[in-house]
Formats: structure tokens, C-alpha cells, sequence
């Protein structure tokens, strides 16, 4: 019985996205140019399956169809996954709110599971909002949701704030 699976992936050159970042657009504006296909989205959303689906200031929202390369070995989608996928959302929520020539980073991740996630879940949503943005750093949380709409998991990070 043959069980192997094969998956292709493909990506553009990550350096388009980060000259974009750098280009005196607003993090608003590079989040909607992600949206729009008018930059390439980072590898890590093509390795993993995910979508950037919508923006405004302060709120960043992902979209994944779970799968089976997304298991972990006891058969549920890998903790790794949710993680980043709540960090993909805190932290391009709060690049929503930062003018031209600022960048962040992550500095912390909270991330409490709360239930499974399997092939079968069907479409999840990942939602990040910005709770705090000072000069430094910014606080946000994101939660992930099955279509049903149950939680299935929630995140809370900090980010640094910095000039380009």
C-alpha cells in the first residue's frame, strides 16, 4: 500500500516584499499591496498555505485551509503552525499602524491551544488586532476560529518598534 504524499512549492524572491517595506509606503498601504498581488507574499505564507485576506488600521486577518502536511505525529495540525500563524497576525496588525520608515519585530509570543485543529476543520480564520501602540513597542492579540466559529486558539504579543 503506497502512502506517500508530495507536495510542490513556490515562491518569489522574499527581497520584492522587503524593498516594498522599505519604499515610504505605509504599513497600511504594504499590507493592502500584499492583498492586492501587487507585491509577493513571503515565503513562509506559501510554505504553509496561508492568505493575508483583509487589513485595516490595527486589525490584520489570515485565512488557512488546514491539511494533512500541517500534522503533527499524533495526527492534529502542529502546535508551530497555530503559532505561526497568530504571529503572522499580531505582527501584521500592528505593521497596519506604522507610517513609512518604521519596521517591528516580534518580541514575545503567548500562545494558549485551546482545541484541534485536522484536515477535516475545513477553513480557519486568524484574526489579529492591535491592543496598545506607543513609540517602542505595541501589544496585540489574535485569536484562531474554525468556520463554526469555535476558538481554537489565542495569542498575545509584543513587538518592538524601530526605524528603518
Amino acid at each position: 500500500m503506497d502512502t506517500q504524499r508530495t507536495r510542490t512549492i513556490t515562491w518569489q524572491d522574499p527581497m520584492e516584499t522587503a524593498t516594498a517595506a522599505m519604499d515610504g509606503r505605509s504599513g497600511l498601504d504594504l499590507m493592502r499591496s500584499l492583498i492586492a498581488g501587487e507585491i509577493p507574499a513571503p515565503p513562509i505564507a506559501h510554505s504553509l498555505g496561508f492568505t493575508l485576506s483583509e487589513v485595516d488600521e490595527g486589525r490584520a486577518v489570515f485565512v488557512l485551509d488546514p491539511a494533512e502536511f500541517h500534522y503533527n505525529p499524533i495526527g492534529s495540525v502542529h502546535g508551530g503552525v497555530f503559532a505561526t500563524l497568530l504571529d503572522s497576525a499580531c505582527g501584521c496588525a500592528v505593521h497596519t499602524t506604522l507610517p513609512a520608515g518604521t519596521a517591528y519585530t516580534s518580541l514575545d509570543l503567548s500562545v494558549k491551544f485551546l482545541g484541534a485543529m485536522r484536515a477535516d476543520t475545513g477553513l480557519v480564520t486568524c484574526t489579529g488586532t492591535v491592543k496598545h501602540r506607543g513609540r517602542r513597542t505595541a501589544l496585540a492579540e489574535a485569536e484562531i476560529r474554525d468556520g463554526r466559529g469555535k476558538l481554537l486558539a489565542t495569542a498575545t504579543s509584543s513587538c518592538l518598534l524601530f526605524d528603518l
